[in-house]
């Protein structure tokens, strides 16, 4: 068993966010980092551009590049923030509204198939393990 977790970590992501595109796209035609930053907007309806670009881990330019797609595809609106001229808030647009029940069936199968044949002992030490990275990192 290859012992190396960084190196594990790394490449568990990127085919767990790749495999979760790939499905995004074909269930929603709507990117997972979309699908994402619809989510937290949702929770966090008129946040900060600034806020979901710290919340996804992106870097401003990324998120606004992110924003201005979305706002393309009618999923969220981008308004000038009253108190600082400078930021920008965002909303779920109707179609974003429209989409978001969609998302919840892709988030639960995408679970199921990170738990198949696990007991809940070992997702327990797994999730133990996770949230120990985050918490450290």
């Amino acid at each position: 068993m290859d012992k190396r977790l960084f190196f594990l970590m790394n490449m568990a992501q990127h085919r767990v966010f790749r495999f979760a595109d790939n499905k995004s796209v074909e269930l929603l035609d709507i990117p997972v980092s979309q699908v994402a930053a619809m989510l937290y907007v949702a929770k966090n309806e008129g946040c900060l551009q600034k806020d979901l670009s710290q919340a996804l881990g992106l870097n401003n330019s990324a998120v606004t590049g992110l924003a201005k797609r979305m706002e393309a595809r009618a999923l969220i609106q981008r308004q000038p923030c009253n108190i600082d001229g400078r930021a920008t808030r965002l909303y779920l647009a109707e179609r974003g509204r429209e989409t978001l029940p969609q998302v919840f069936p892709l988030i639960a199968q995408l679970n199921e198939l990170l738990a198949a044949d696990f007991s809940d002992d070992e997702i327990a030490v797994v999730m133990r393990f996770l949230n120990k990275v985050i918490e450290t990192f």
